[in-house]
Formats: structure tokens, sequence, C-alpha cells
């Protein structure tokens, strides 16, 4: 069975994304197979070890950004940034967030 594992860094700050909250369901589905928070080092590992499948990650950048005091529009620019994937093997997801964008990209 595929792994799964996630990375944030907050490039406003230049640091790991310490206490971001990330849910995972399947894709189309409402309900939240696995949900962690990063930890010091912004790294959930393993978010998820399921079935191969697609996937949607829902990262929370609104509630993590307004917890490190970011100066934010109101609403805030970002909320929560979707990621739909396809599960087939190990996967890293690395997600590069700051309070007006975000990267993410398939990693290693």
């Amino acid at each position: 069975m595929p792994r799964l594992t996630t990375h944030v860094l907050d490039t406003a700050r230049g640091a790991p994304a310490a206490g971001l909250r990330v849910l995972l369901r399947r894709a189309g589905e409402s309900a939240v197979l696995a949900e962690a928070v990063t930890n010091a080092d912004g790294r959930i590992s393993p978010l998820w070890d399921g079935p191969a499948g697609r996937y949607a990650l829902e990262f929370h950048a609104g509630d993590y950004l307004r917890g490190t005091k970011a100066a934010l529009t109101d609403p805030p620019f970002l909320d929560r940034v979707p990621v739909e994937i396809a599960l087939e093997q190990d996967s890293h997801v690395p997600l590069q967030l700051s309070p007006f964008g975000y990267s993410v990209y398939r990693g290693s």
C-alpha cells in the first residue's frame, strides 16, 4: 500500500509551518480518512498508509496563518488549500506557503 507524507514550509517566515492542520479524503467524497497537524519541522510522516487511488488533501492555511499573526486581508486570500493527487506509489507532497500564494509539487 502506498504511503503519503507531506512537508509544509512557510516561505514568508522562512521556517517550517508547525501546527498546520491537514485533512485527507478520497477525491469527490466528504468523509475524512486521516487528519493530522504538522510537527515542529512542518512534517507529517505518514499521513496515510492505505490503498492506491485518487485522494484530496486539504491544508488549513488560513488557521495556520492567523496563528502566526501574519498580516492578512479580511477575508484571507488563502483559507484552505486543496490538492488532489493520484496515489499509486509512496508519495511526498511538499507545500510552500505564504499569506498570498502557495506552491505544491510531487516531492521525493
